[in-house]
């Protein structure tokens, strides 16, 4: 992807509550995105991440047992 076109690209999280179980594999590889609250579920400080985090916060998406977190482009 072209530098400049990767860097007005914006990235939309969302974390489904209700689904997550807690084993916070998600906040130990992207702890910039996902974190957890007293309980150990997961939450967001932001809905939207910029694109320098797209890959950590695929690989903590992707390893959520729950499927609760998705990670989606949207318009920059």
């Amino acid at each position: 992807m072209n530098p400049e076109v990767k860097a007005s690209v914006v990235l939309r999280v969302s974390a489904d509550r209700s689904r997550c179980c807690g084993y916070g594999l998600c906040a130990q590889l992207c702890p910039q995105v996902y974190k957890l609250d007293e309980n150990g579920l997961v939450y967001l400080e932001a809905e939207t991440i910029s694109a320098e985090l797209e890959a950590d916060a695929r690989e903590g998406a992707a390893a959520c047992p729950a499927e609760a977190l998705s990670v989606e482009a949207i318009a920059g």
